[in-house]
């Protein structure tokens, strides 16, 4: 029987993917060249169906990477001289604080605990932060900040530039990307897809931001933004990318807009609930983040008694779920709830679960 994966990232593959990768093989997508003109139709499908999938205002772009840890980097090299504030709620909104202080940025952080989430009425920044970061949902903690929590910081600080990590989250949440000036993720979470391929999100601010630094600093080289912009306008990229990445990307993204954004979420919803209200009175497990509304519709944390043995157990019925984050791998659980995790899926392992004793 083969292995279902509720593991946070790399996760299950999604269910077309065997079939892009087949397809892609036969077209000899692997091995075509990056400034051919077949690349740049598959660049223009992708960059488009992300730009609908995700709802995009017109003055947004896209460029890839290698990682979303790749863009954690460019945009501190790119949108910010001196000061940096980092709304900090577990490990991967912490390592993009930690990034800003390796890089020599004058990088603050506002920090909740573990399991919580920042509260907007105690945010007060320096009048001289030049950008806001903000994790939508930390996929390490299982802690989501809510849509209307970043709604208030863009009404608290509209001159600052609002960074927003959707690693974990897009397209699973109906985000209204107008409120942020920049976002990225990965594809290999709620995408479905193999590592390697990120995606940096950007708007006309960060350019206009861009381009002043620019002028006295240096904003690195073949990944500076202005010249990944320049080459994404003609559909390529500065270096040889993932062409095979952004293929399946483009094929899932057709795929999801198929099956409709609504259906997603509604979905997500959906299987979210089922697992958390079976489970909070299950005698091995408690949600781990006490507030409802923070808890994550997509990587759920729960504080298990005897985690290797209910990971072992689940592992004989092949299903595969994931540890808890850092210091909580031996008190704690994480499940993702994906696009790709089907509802029957999803209630199978809800089953297994509740046979656990």
């Amino acid at each position: 029987m083969k292995k279902i994966y509720f593991t946070p990232g790399p996760s299950e593959l999604y269910f077309t993917v065997e079939d892009h990768i087949k397809t892609a093989l036969k077209k000899g997508v692997p091995s075509i060249s990056h400034r051919s003109s077949q690349f740049k139709s598959i660049y223009s499908e992708t960059v488009e169906g992300i730009r609908q999938l995700l709802n995009l205002p017109e003055n947004y772009y896209i460029g890839f990477t290698s990682s979303a840890n790749e863009v954690w980097e460019r945009i501190l090299q790119n949108l910010v001289v001196n000061k940096s504030t980092h709304l900090v709620n577990g490990a991967f909104s912490n390592k993009f604080y930690e990034f800003a202080t390796l890089m020599g940025k004058d990088a603050t952080k506002i920090e909740a605990d573990y399991g919580q989430c920042i509260d907007p009425k105690t945010v007060s920044l320096d009048p001289d932060t030049e950008l806001l970061a903000i994790t939508h949902n930390e996929t390490s903690s299982g802690a989501n900040q809510t849509l209307d929590d970043i709604k208030s910081l863009r009404e608290m600080y509209p001159d600052q530039l609002l960074a927003l990590d959707v690693v974990s989250s897009a397209p699973s949440y109906p985000i209204d990307y107008s409120m942020v000036d920049t976002a990225y993720f990965s594809v290999q979470k709620c995408f479905g897809l193999p590592a390697g391929l990120g995606v940096w999100i950007y708007n006309d601010r960060c350019l206009e931001k861009n381009s002043q630094i620019q002028k006295t600093n240096s904003t690195g080289t073949y990944h500076r933004l202005s010249h990944l912009h320049e080459m994404g306008l003609k559909n390529q990229n500065p270096e040889t990318p993932n062409v095979l990445g952004i293929y399946l990307l483009g094929e899932v993204v057709k795929d999801m807009l198929r099956k409709g954004q609504e259906t997603i979420w509604r979905e997500t919803q959906y299987k979210s609930s089922l697992l958390y209200h079976n489970l909070e009175n299950h005698s091995l497990f408690t949600p781990f983040v006490k507030k409802k509304e923070w808890r994550s519709n997509t990587t759920l944390v729960f504080e298990c008694k005897n985690p290797s043995e209910v990971i072992e157990k689940l592992s004989e019925k092949n299903m595969i779920i994931g540890k808890g984050y850092g210091k909580y791998a031996d008190s704690q659980i994480r499940i993702a709830n994906f696009p790709t995790h089907s509802k029957e899926q999803v209630e199978l392992l809800v089953d297994i679960l509740l046979s656990l004793n």
